[in-house]
C-alpha cells in the first residue's frame, strides 16, 4: 500500500531503462574505461599518481607500502574496490606493459609469463621521474580541481602532463559500445612531431608519418610493413602485424632457434606451452626440444633435429603460434568530455592545446605571484628610504592599527604593503639586506617582463612549450625497441631491378634517359665511337652521368631547385633512343629551369655537404641532410640557393667538409682552394638551404664564366678537355693552392679568339674509363691510362677524332658495379662486345707538343 509520505508517478518502463542505461554508459565511458586525450590517463590511474604525489613518494625518496597508496586512493578519491586500484597500480609499474614506467616497483609485481603480483601488503612503490613530469607545476593553478566523491577534498580533472603520455605509453580500455587500443610510441619521434607542429602549424599528416615510424613496444619485436601503421596514423584505425625476434645458433647436433623478443601483450609461458603442444601433436616436425631459459630477458631455445633447417620451422611458428600477432589499433580517447576517434594529428593537437593552456595558466600564476612580491618590495624600498620617519611613527603609535593608518596616510602605501612593512624584522634593516631587496626587485622586474612576453606573444608561448618538450626528449628519450621492416610479400623495386651501372643522358631540349653501361663499347683513345644518343634536329646532349640503379640521384636545376629520385625511376631506353621529356619526369618548378648537376648519393648523411657553383663564380655550401625532403613529391623541389638576377647554377659536388675544391672557367682558367686550413679552421662555411653564396672565382678575361666545379682527389689526376677534342691530364698539385675568390691559373691552352672553349674537366684515375660525347651525338668510351700526362697549360693530346663541324661537348667518368667487375674478372667483357678503334699510338693533335701556357 502507498504510505502518506511516498510520491508515486506513472512512467514507461522503456523510458526508464533507456535513461538509466545511457547514464550508466556515460559513467563507464567518461569515468572509468577510456583515457583522456590530454594526459593519457584513466581516472583511476590519475588518482593513483596524484595520491602518491600528495604522500611524498617521489623518485628520490624511500619506497612505501602499496597498501598505503591503495588505502589513500580509496579513502579520498576512488569509490570502488581495492583490486581495481591495485591492478592499475601494478600495470603502471610493469616494464613489459609500460614503454616508459610511471611507478617504480619493489617486490613481486608479476611477470610476462602471466604471474600475478604479490598482495599489496608485501609490495612497495614510489613514483618514477617520468610520472613526476606529468605532475609538474600542478600546484601553480595549471589545471582545474574538482571535489572528490565525498567533498572532503579536491582532485585534478587532468594532469599538467609535460610528456605526451597517451601516445608515449598507449592505453587499452573497453567501454560500453566502444573500445580503445592505443599502442606505445617512441618519445623521440613523438616530440619531433610535436615540435614540427609547433614550428609549422600547417604540417600535414603525411609529414608527421615521416617523423613517427610507428609503434615502439616495450617488448621489442619486429613490425612487418607500414601499411597498417599509415592506416591508423591517418584514420585512427589499423592493424599492425608484430613478430617476435629470433635468430639461429649452431650447437653440437645442428641448429637451434633462439627467441629473444615476443610480441606485445603475448604471454611467454603460454607461447612456450603452445609450441610444445604443436610438437607433441606433430603439427610441427623437426623440433627435438623446447626450453625456456628466460630470466628478466626472454630466451626461449628450440633445438632442431639433426639435419633440419631452421627457416621453414620458424615460418611455421609464425603461422601457428602467437610469435606473430596482430595488434588492432583504435585511437579513441576523451576529448572535451566526449569520446572521439582521432588520427595522429588530432591527438597531437589535443596534447599541444593542453600544454598551451597549462603554460598560459602557469605563467599567469607566476606573474601574479611576482607582481605581488614586487609590490611588497616597492613598499620595503619606500620604508627603507624613509626609515627614521617610519620608526618614529611606529614608536609614537598606540597600536598596530594606528601605526598602519598613519603610515598609509603619509606615504603612498597599500594595505598589503603596510602589513608587510610592520612585519619586517630588525635584521632586514641592515645595509646588506637592503642590497638584497634591491637585487631581488630588479630580478623580479626581469621575470615580470619575460612572463608578460609569453602571455602577449603566441610565438614565445610556442617557444616555451618547444623548449620544455626538447628538455623532456633529452632526459627521457631513448632508441627504438621495435624494428619496422618491409612487409612480407611487399613488392619492392630493388628486389626486381638488378644493381648495375648505367649512363644517364639529358639533352639540351630536355630529354632524359637511362641506358645500361654495357651498351657502350670500350675503345682506345682517338676512336671514332658509336652513336650514343639520337637527338632531334638542333638538339644535342648537354649532360651525361653514370651511376648505379639502386642509388639516389639528386637533380640540381639551373635555377637552384633540388629534387631526388631513385636511379631506376629514370626511364630506360636503348642507346639510339631520344629519351623522355624531363618536364614529364621531374617537376622543375620555374619555367625554363634545366638540369645543371646530378649527384649520386646512397643516402642523405649528416657529415656530407653540397657545394653549388654558379656561372658568375659564386659558390654555396650546405649540409646534405638539409635536402632529405627532396625525395618527397614536392612541386618543383626544394630551393638550394638564392641566385642573383641573371645568374644560373652550373654544377654541384659532394664534400666531406674538409676537402679541396677546384673551379675551371669557360676560357680555361682554374682556381684550387680548400674548405679548412691545416689547423682545422673553417675557411668555407656551410649555410642554410635557401641562402646565397660567396665568391669562389673572379674572372681575369672579359666574357668569361664558370663552367666546372670538382673535388680534388690527390690520388687521382685532373683531366681538362677542350671542344677541339684535346685533353690535358696532370696532377692536382700543379694547380697552386690559393684563397677562395682568386683569378686562377691556366689549365689548358685555348685560342685567344674564343673560337674553342672548355668542354669539361673531371678527376680521374689510371684504372678509370671516361665517356666522351659530342654535339652530334657521337660517343667514345676510353680508358684513362691511354691518355698521356702532359703539363698544365698545354694544348693537350687528342682524345677522339671529330667529324667535320662537330665538337666535344662533355666528358664523364664511367663507374662499374660489383657484378660487372666480377664478370670482368671471370673473363667477360662488360659490354659483351670487342674493343675497336684506331691504335693508341695515333698521332697527337696539332700543337700537342707546344709549351704550356702560364
Amino acid at each position: 500500500m502507498q504510505s502518506p509520505t511516498e510520491k508515486l508517478s506513472t512512467a514507461n518502463i522503456t523510458d526508464i531503462m533507456q535513461t538509466a542505461y545511457i547514464d550508466y554508459s556515460m559513467s563507464v565511458i567518461i569515468s572509468r574505461a577510456l583515457p583522456d586525450a590530454r594526459d593519457g590517463l584513466k581516472p583511476v590511474q590519475r588518482r593513483i599518481l596524484y595520491a602518491m604525489f600528495r604522500e611524498g613518494l617521489a623518485h628520490n625518496r624511500a619506497f612505501d607500502k602499496c597498501a598505503g597508496v591503495v588505502g589513500e586512493v580509496l579513502k579520498n578519491y576512488h569509490p570502488h574496490g581495492d583490486s581495481s586500484v591495485y591492478d592499475a597500480l601494478v600495470r603502471l609499474a610493469q616494464t613489459w606493459v609500460m614503454r616508459y614506467q610511471l611507478v617504480d616497483p619493489q617486490g613481486n609485481f608479476g611477470s610476462i609469463d602471466g604471474d600475478s603480483a604479490a598482495a599489496y601488503r608485501y609490495t612497495e612503490c614510489r613514483l618514477r621521474d617520468t610520472a613526476e613530469s606529468l605532475l609538474a607545476d600542478i600546484d601553480e593553478d595549471t589545471v582545474d580541481f574538482n571535489p572528490n566523491y565525498k567533498e572532503s577534498t579536491t582532485e585534478p580533472s587532468v594532469l599538467p602532463s609535460a610528456l605526451p603520455n597517451l601516445l608515449m605509453n598507449g592505453s587499452t580500455g573497453i567501454a560500453v559500445g566502444m573500445a580503445t587500443n592505443i599502442p606505445p610510441h617512441n618519445l623521440h619521434e613523438l616530440i619531433a612531431a610535436s615540435v614540427a607542429i609547433l614550428d609549422r602549424p600547417e604540417t600535414t599528416i603525411d609529414e608527421l608519418c615521416q617523423l613517427i615510424q610507428g609503434p615502439d613496444f616495450p617488448t621489442g619485436g619486429v613490425i612487418a610493413g607500414r601499411e597498417g601503421i599509415l592506416s591508423y596514423l591517418k584514420t585512427g584505425r589499423g592493424i599492425v602485424r608484430v613478430r617476435g625476434r629470433a635468430h639461429v645458433e649452431e650447437n653440437k647436433t645442428g641448429e637451434q632457434i633462439v627467441i629473444t623478443e615476443i610480441p606485445y601483450n603475448v604471454n611467454r609461458a603460454t607461447l612456450v606451452t603452445r609450441i610444445a603442444e604443436l610438437v607433441t601433436d606433430k603439427e610441427i616436425e623437426g623440433i627435438r626440444d623446447v626450453r625456456d631459459e628466460s630470466d628478466e630477458n626472454t630466451r626461449v631455445v628450440i633445438e632442431l633435429k639433426r639435419g633440419e633447417q631452421a627457416s621453414p620451422i620458424l615460418n611455421q611458428l609464425f603461422q601457428k603460434t602467437a610469435l606473430e600477432s596482430s595488434f588492432g589499433v583504435i585511437l579513441l580517447a576523451i576529448d572535451n568530455k566526449r569520446p572521439k576517434q582521432m588520427n595522429i594529428r588530432e591527438l597531437l593537437d589535443c596534447y599541444i592545446d593542453h600544454r598551451r593552456d597549462v603554460v598560459t595558466r602557469r605563467t599567469q600564476f607566476r606573474l601574479r605571484r611576482a607582481e605581488d612580491r614586487a609590490h611588497i618590495l616597492e613598499g620595503y624600498k619606500i620604508a627603507l628610504d624613509n626609515l627614521d620617519d617610519f620608526v618614529r611613527i611606529i614608536r609614537a603609535s598606540a597600536s598596530r592599527q594606528e601605526a598602519k593608518e598613519k603610515l598609509m596616510a603619509k606615504y603612498p602605501l597599500s594595505e598589503r604593503q603596510t602589513d608587510a612593512i610592520l612585519e619586517l624584522r630588525l635584521y632586514q634593516l641592515t645595509g646588506l639586506e637592503r642590497d638584497k631587496i634591491e637585487a631581488e626587485y630588479l630580478e623580479l622586474l626581469k621575470l615580470i617582463d619575460e612572463l608578460k612576453l609569453i602571455l602577449e606573444n603566441d610565438w614565445r608561448l610556442r617557444e616555451v612549450i618547444k623548449e620544455e618538450l626538447l628538455a623532456m626528449k633529452e632526459k627521457y628519450g631513448d632508441a627504438r625497441k621495435t624494428e619496422i621492416t618491409a612487409a612480407l610479400g611487399d613488392f619492392r623495386m630493388e628486389d626486381v631491378i638488378p644493381n648495375e651501372g648505367c649512363v644517364i643522358t639529358v639533352s639540351h631540349l630536355g630529354f632524359i634517359k637511362r641506358t645500361p653501361i654495357a651498351d657502350y663499347r670500350s675503345q682506345k683513345r682517338g676512336g671514332k665511337g658509336v652513336i650514343g644518343t639520337e637527338t632531334y634536329e638542333e638538339d644535342f646532349v648537354e649532360h651525361l652521368f653514370t651511376a648505379s640503379t639502386h642509388d639516389y640521384i639528386m637533380f640540381v636545376t639551373s635555377t637552384g631547385q633540388c629534387l631526388a629520385k631513385k636511379v631506376y625511376d629514370i626511364p630506360e631506353g636503348p642507346r639510339t633512343a631520344k629519351g623522355k621529356s624531363v618536364a614529364s619526369f621531374l617537376r622543375l618548378g620555374e619555367e625554363g629551369g634545366k638540369i645543371a648537376a646530378m649527384l649520386c648519393v646512397p643516402d642523405f648523411a649528416e657529415d656530407r655537404y653540397l657545394v653549388m657553383a654558379t656561372k658568375r663564380g659564386i659558390v654555396k655550401k650546405s649540409a646534405l641532410s638539409d635536402y632529405i625532403g627532396t625525395t618527397r613529391n614536392h612541386e618543383g623541389g626544394l630551393i638550394g640557393i638564392n641566385l642573383a638576377e641573371g645568374d644560373t647554377v652550373i654544377g654541384c659536388v659532394l664534400t666531406t667538409g674538409g676537402d679541396e675544391i677546384i673551379l675551371v672557367s669557360h676560357q680555361g682558367l682554374a682556381v684550387r682552394f680548400r674548405e679548412k686550413d691545416e689547423n682545422g679552421e673553417i675557411l668555407f662555411r656551410a649555410t642554410g638551404r635557401a641562402t646565397g653564396g660567396v665568391t669562389g672565382m673572379r674572372f681575369k678575361l672579359d666574357n668569361d664564366q664558370l663552367d666546372v666545379i670538382e673535388v680534388v682527389d690527390h690520388n687521382a689526376k685532373f683531366l681538362v678537355a677542350s671542344e677541339a677534342g684535346l685533353g690535358v691530364r696532370t696532377r692536382f698539385e700543379d694547380y697552386r693552392l690559393i684563397n677562395r675568390g682568386g683569378r686562377g691559373v691556366w689549365a689548358i691552352n685555348l685560342p685567344e679568339d674564343n673560337s674553342i672553349n672548355l668542354a669539361g674537366a673531371l678527376s680521374v684515375k689510371d684504372e678509370d674509363e671516361i665517356m666522351l660525347l659530342t654535339a652530334k651525338g657521337q660517343s667514345v668510351r676510353c680508358p684513362v691510362n691511354t691518355i698521356r700526362e702532359v703539363n698544365r697549360g698545354g694544348k693537350g693530346v687528342k682524345l677522339l677524332t671529330l667529324a667535320e663541324g662537330d665538337k666535344l661537348l662533355s666528358i664523364a667518368k664511367v663507374v662499374e658495379t660489383e657484378e660487372e667487375q666480377e664478370a670482368a674478372g671471370a673473363g667477360e667483357t662488360t659490354d659483351g662486345g670487342t674493343a675497336s678503334g684506331p691504335d693508341s699510338s695515333a698521332p697527337a693533335a696539332s700543337g700537342e707538343t707546344e709549351p704550356p701556357k702560364e
